[in-house]
């Protein structure tokens, strides 16, 4: 069975896919593209050319279209001819088994989708027994309904006496399907303990949280790769791991803080992306936990992406689909200290646009959209915290307040 999961990418040369269509225009194509080469890129792999097409949606049978794909290939024949080779070809959407078998026929190199590339970078990155063990039945998620694609070479064995379709080909596909079935049996097998073990960690998890006492928990949320795990480092002085790579953060860190003389809990999370596959929500929900029973979400956002509002509204999303929608929360927008933008001329009348827009202006934007509930800093340069840990001791002892009694809340900030 080792042949089948995902393996760790290498620093490998590859192609990016993309299709631009009605829902998703040209600009929109090129962001999700920037970060799928990020994502190869914290995979491991370098990047080397992409392709894109304009079409109503993805061809059912190859993703893009015949005369697309065979670009693709002459492209890959051509570097195979100059004797440097492209390692793999990365789609930008999920693939279907039928999808992949068929590129895969066609192009003759190793195909991921942005699903594959998301599980393999958590594969990496996963370090704890909780983690890799979600990480694994996410894999065995993805692996299940694909494994047909895994057996097609056994349908080139045999010659060519079952190919009209009749008892023949029946008997030719027998083996097959029997070393089909057995696969899907040992997976559904393994799947059912993996179930079983973050079910015995999440009660482990839940028994943990029940002895952490009378504190508030706040829970850091956000995008992936903005700034979290720095600013879990600020207020906590501890060392969360950090980096400026995607899911940098895997696994869920717990610390207690004390603002002023308040002690509260501190949690950080997964980073959320866009086109976060369904199973890996799911394959994570003992992680998600914390987010679930924080008092307090801190929704922190990366002010310097020039996407950063989708990037909201994609928290927001999957934060409504775990059922924490309605809870009390802040934005926090960092990296202040790497917000650009273009000055306009005095004679320009233009609406002002994401590019030109002061940081100001979208201070008071946010600001009167948001009252209290927003703040601008910088974790990198420490700008602002001190008005951020004031803000936050407020809303943490209004919290307290609300959820124990007076006297226990004086009772908890003497300890």
């Amino acid at each position: 069975m080792k042949e089948f999961i995902i393996s760790e990418v290498k620093a490998e040369t590859a192609i990016l896919v993309g299709l631009i269509t009605k829902e998703q225009d040209e600009a929109k194509t090129k962001e999700y593209l920037d970060e799928l080469e990020f994502l190869a890129d914290t995979a491991g792999a370098v990047t080397v050319k992409r392709f894109t097409q304009r079409v109503n949606g993805p061809s059912a049978i190859t993703y893009v279209g015949k005369g697309k794909l065979e670009e693709i290939r002459d492209y890959i024949k051509q570097k195979d001819d100059e004797d440097d080779p492209i390692g793999m070809v990365i789609f930008d959407d999920e693939l279907s088994a039928k999808q992949m078998r068929n590129i895969e026929q066609e192009l003759g190199v190793k195909i991921l989708d942005r699903t594959s590339l998301i599980l393999d970078i958590f594969a990496m990155r996963a370090q704890t027994a909780n983690a890799k063990t979600q990480v694994e039945l996410a894999q065995y998620r993805y692996m299940l309904p694909r494994l047909q694609r895994l057996w097609t070479h056994l349908e080139r064995q045999g010659g060519g006496s079952g190919s009209g379709g009749g008892k023949g080909s029946v008997g030719l596909r027998g083996p097959g399907e029997t070393q089909l079935e057995m696969d899907r049996r040992i997976i559904l097998q393994r799947m059912s303990l993996l179930k079983q073990r973050l079910a015995e960690i999440d009660k482990q998890k839940t028994t943990q949280r029940k002895n952490r006492g009378r504190l508030i928990r706040v829970a850091l949320v956000g995008y992936t790769n903005v700034g979290k795990s720095t600013i879990m480092n600020l207020l906590a002085k501890s060392e969360v791991f950090a980096e400026n790579k995607l899911f940098a953060t895997l696994d869920t860190t717990v610390r207690k803080v004390v603002v002023e003389n308040l002690p509260f809990l501190l949690a950080d999370t997964v980073g959320f992306i866009r086109k976060l596959p369904t199973d890996l929500v799911d394959s994570f929900k003992s992680t998600l936990d914390e987010v679930r029973e924080a008092d307090l979400l801190l929704h922190v956002v990366d002010i310097s992406h020039p996407d950063f509002e989708e990037q909201i509204q994609v928290v927001n999303q999957t934060l409504a689909e775990l059922g924490c929608g309605e809870k009390p929360s802040m934005i926090i927008f960092n990296k202040i200290d790497n917000y650009h933008w273009v000055e306009k001329e005095e004679d320009d009348l233009t609406p002002p646009t994401k590019e030109n827009i002061t940081l100001e202006e979208l201070r008071n934007t946010w600001m009167a959209k948001e009252h209290d509930n927003c703040l601008f800093i910088s974790a990198k340069q420490k700008e602002n915290i001190d008005e951020f840990r004031d803000i936050l001791y407020k809303r943490v002892r209004e919290l307290h307040v609300q959820k124990y009694p007076y006297n226990d809340f004086l009772y908890t900030i003497e300890e």
